[in-house]
């Protein structure tokens, strides 16, 4: 492309523009790869083990991936737990490749009450964090942090719900 220093610039300047308006801008890189996971992390009632009504119609589109953490830490609100960002804490689950991101994601958002329009204003909310996978490997995942108060929720302190609920405590 003879303007290619033009057409740069130019992106440049729309993506900065569209941040600056608040918004989400998602970028391809070389080659067209896409970086966004396309894998979800699931720590509580979507785990294998509960039958949640087969997840919601998606477990055709969920491969597993294997177990994994993530960084934060995890409270028991009584019918399900609550994970919320903590350096200092680790929250285990399953990671699932998803099939079909599109339909899996939309059907994790209505479980999850999140709201893409109105996160503030959502029960949980859609992150992208790093998961360190029991054989070593990191991958980006999905996963919902709890959006609410927590109240008097005691904390899970082995970051496993599964595991919490099997001891009974």
């Amino acid at each position: 492309n003879p303007n290619l220093d033009f057409v740069l610039m130019d992106a440049a300047r729309l993506v900065a523009d569209l941040r600056d308006e608040g918004k989400t801008v998602l970028l391809h890189c070389v080659h067209g790869h896409t970086r966004t996971p396309v894998v979800a992390a699931l720590y509580g009632t979507l785990r294998t083990g509960f039958n949640r009504t087969t997840r919601a119609g998606i477990d055709t589109f969920l491969k597993f991936a294997g177990r994994a953490s993530i960084t934060g830490k995890l409270f028991d609100l009584g019918i399900y737990p609550a994970a919320v960002p903590a350096a200092d804490g680790r929250v285990w689950g399953e990671v699932f490749e998803m099939v079909d991101a599109p339909k899996v994601l939309a059907a994790l958002d209505r479980i999850e009450g999140y709201r893409a329009a109105e996160p503030e204003r959502s029960l949980y909310t859609r992150a992208s964090v790093p998961a360190t996978l029991d054989d070593g490997r990191t991958e980006h995942v999905w996963v919902y942090f709890y959006n609410a108060p927590l109240g008097r929720a005691p904390r899970i302190t082995s970051g496993d719900y599964l595991e919490h609920l099997k001891a009974g405590t």
